[in-house]
């Protein structure tokens, strides 16, 4: 891919730093390259997807110039998500294009979120474009029920791309969907797992989002809960770190590693939100649980410059709400898929 002829992130940059109605500063980006993925993750999606039309989804020159306008605006990290970005194609082009931001300093850090299928072939490339900080999203380290889940996927095939990553010198970190019905008795297990391998893991309490064919109310199990447990036979030592997400950190003393909890649920992590979510289709979500959305595509696909978009995100992040309405239970919170918001 060639990358977006626009001006740099710096010449576009306004004094004005990106803020909300509640002076929140928004420095963190989300982008869902893609709603395809090649799982199909029970509590995710349904098992037989409509995808979008492909006139609906960003080009990936519009990705790169919409990215660019909101480094441009002043956020520092960029995730990469989908569905699973590595089936995008020309999906390492796009990064390509976007590390030139790294080089100039207008971006921190360029990271994604993956299902970890592909890393094997692609991690080596990313490292060198100065990827340093990969999540990868696994539920399980049995074989049988990771097929289960993910209605047929080879847990073998990920766990060599975490070698492989590893080797090339990315940072992983374990995203695990906590599951009352399927894994809630394998988490200390999987937290051993990971830690022994030098990474961290980061549990996740169901979300509402998409009609699937699944009850999601029997399998929530409140990260509260986990927490206790954990902490009858291991010692959590509260951490100030943050990577600019919404987990919260402890290290557990005997393991030596990170756990992060992201409890939407059970205890929100609105208060001080710094991300958006713009999806495959350029609808930009200032909150992963509420319905708000400005069509940024129609900004670009209508004529308008970086500076319409950028008026349009400031207006959209003026808006963005305090937090959200995450409830288990009944419909869903909001209707679209987390596989088109973004992970």
């Amino acid at each position: 891919m060639t990358p977006y002829d626009a001006p740099s992130a710096q010449a576009t940059a306004s004094e004005q730093p990106l803020l909300d109605a509640f002076a929140r500063r928004v420095s963190y980006l989300r982008v869902s390259v893609t709603d395809r993925c090649d799982l199909r993750c029970v509590y995710c999606m349904a098992e037989r997807m409509v995808f979008l039309p492909k006139a609906e989804v960003l080009t990936l020159e519009e990705l790169d110039r919409v990215a660019s306008v909101f480094i441009g605006l002043g956020v520092k990290k960029l995730r990469l998500t989908g569905g699973e970005p590595l089936v995008r194609k020309g999906f390492m082009g796009l990064v390509r294009g976007l590390s030139r931001h790294l080089q100039t300093g207008d971006l921190r850090e360029l990271t994604l979120t993956t299902n970890g299928t592909r890393l094997a072939q692609h991690a080596a490339e990313l490292a060198d474009l100065g990827v340093q900080r990969i999540n990868v999203s696994l539920d399980t380290l049995k074989p049988d029920l990771f097929r289960q889940l993910t209605r047929g996927g080879d847990l073998a095939q990920v766990l060599a791309g975490l070698a492989v990553a590893r080797a090339a010198g990315i940072s992983l970190k374990i995203n695990t969907v906590a599951l009352a019905r399927d894994n809630a008795a394998e988490i200390p297990a999987l937290i051993q797992w990971a830690h022994g391998e030098g990474m961290d893991l980061t549990l996740i309490e169901t979300m509402p989002m998409g009609e699937i064919e699944a009850d999601r109310t029997d399998q929530y199990l409140s990260l509260k809960t986990v927490r206790d447990d954990l902490a009858s036979y291991w010692t959590l030592e509260e951490l100030p770190f943050s990577t600019g997400g919404p987990a919260r950190y402890v290290r557990i003393k005997e393991t030596g590693g990170r756990l992060g909890l992201i409890t939407p649920l059970s205890h929100n992590f609105c208060e001080a939100c710094n991300r958006v979510r713009l999806t495959c289709t350029g609808t930009l979500h200032t909150c992963l649980g509420q319905d708000d959305a400005t069509d940024l595509r129609a900004v670009m696909r209508g004529g308008g410059s970086d500076a319409d978009l950028a008026v349009s995100i400031r207006a959209a992040i003026l808006g963005k709400p305090k937090g959200h309405d995450f409830q288990i239970g009944g419909a869903p919170s909001v209707a679209r898929h987390m596989s088109t918001t973004g992970g």
